[in-house]
């Protein structure tokens, strides 16, 4: 029998490569946390995980793999095969993994190799590659590279980083989520534990191409509902920060087309005129209670007011024009004001401000910045 494992010692190389991975865990299990590279195809459901835990409780560990066996087996064990086969037909260079790298690996391994197909299982499992992960973000290596691009909403902080995708890595993106309250994507955005796998696997493929330095947009602790990990977010408040500044009418331009035209054809697309239209209407007043209490009743009354109106002339005469208003006055009431409240609180850490051009002018004129010839 072949007991080909694939050791700890691969697990950057995995992440970098995107290698396939089959998780035979349990797919509750899978829903908690997984990596964008793996695939569930379970040893057991979730319900036969159940039984089985309960009888190593109370029973010990041989009277459980003996269920396991009775509950996995004949057409039930054979389905199961045929799927990893037809896996490792489509992906032969795949390997698999379980919990710890423990008995499911190595049954599941044992399975497919009485049908022919020798798989490597991963050293350590769901467990190690996880941990390995964690220490990425927690790796005081980073701090030092981290340079922070600030700029007051509406300022384009995220097309910035887009257009130097060899130094920078999108947080928002990683979370699904534009970072403010009106920042809800359609699709919903991913656990908090996928969050980090996705996080540190994007600076693993970020220091392979660029590891002098790493370019974030500026976010507070939490991106919607996914919190960027303290040793990580920490390193963030300790490092260099470069402003984005934009004029007020290109701001309203900007957010005119993130908070309205894009989030309106997105529902539309999705659930029909009608019903997407609604569902637009919903999230722009969604998003204004969810700062109400900061904004105070009165302004948060005369904003969903004015959203009103707005949406009224917008499906009426498809005029989004009036959207303008209430975008002016919520960032002269909420985002200017507490931007330049936190901008104070950094501004020793300032080390250049200027417009897009500026900006990457200024980026592409640091030695260890410049994109890679």
């Amino acid at each position: 029998m072949s007991h080909t494992i694939v050791s700890t010692a691969a697990y950057r190389e995995i992440f970098l490569s995107g290698r396939p991975l089959i998780d035979v865990r349990a797919p509750v299990e899978f829903a908690k946390g997984a990596f964008f590279n793996s695939h569930n195809l379970p040893l057991m459901t979730d319900t036969e995980r159940q039984q089985v835990g309960t009888c190593y409780k109370h029973h010990g560990p041989t009277a459980a793999l003996a269920l396991g066996h009775q509950l996995v087996n004949g057409a039930t064990k054979d389905a199961r095969i045929a799927a990893w086969q037809r896996f490792y037909q489509q992906h032969p260079d795949a390997c698999l993994y379980c919990f710890r790298g423990g008995m499911r690996s190595q049954i599941t391994q044992g399975w497919l190799h009485e049908a022919g197909v020798d798989m490597a299982y991963v050293q350590g499992g769901y467990k190690g590659m996880r941990q390995f992960l964690i220490q990425t973000l927690e790796s005081p290596a980073l701090m030092p590279q981290m340079l922070i691009l600030s700029g007051i909403t509406g300022s384009g902080k995220t097309e910035v980083l887009l257009q130097r995708p060899h130094e920078a890595v999108d947080l928002e993106g990683t979370a699904n989520h534009r970072g403010s309250s009106f920042g809800k994507e359609i699709t919903a955005q991913p656990t908090q534990i996928n969050f980090e796998n996705n996080l540190a696997v994007a600076i693993l493929r970020h220091q392979q191409r660029h590891p002098k330095r790493l370019l974030l947009e500026d976010e507070s602790h939490l991106i919607g509902h996914c919190f960027i990990p303290k040793p990580f977010f920490d390193g963030m408040q300790a490092a260099k920060v470069v402003v984005l500044e934009a004029p007020w009418e290109q701001r309203l331009q900007r957010l005119l087309e993130q908070y309205v035209h894009k989030m309106c054809r997105e529902f539309c697309q999705r659930d029909g005129q009608e019903a997407g239209f609604e569902a637009f209407s919903q999230y722009l007043h969604q998003s204004i209670k969810g700062i109400s209490r900061r904004l105070g009743s009165e302004k948060a009354n005369t904003l969903q007011a004015l959203i009103d109106e707005a949406l009224q002339a917008q499906q009426q005469r498809n005029d989004t024009a009036l959207h303008l208003q209430w975008i002016a006055l919520l960032l002269e009431k909420y985002y200017d004001p507490m931007y330049q409240y936190q901008l104070q609180r950094k501004s020793s850490r300032i080390v250049f401000r200027g417009d897009q051009t500026a900006v990457h002018q200024w980026l592409d004129e640091q030695p260890s910045m410049s994109a890679p010839r």
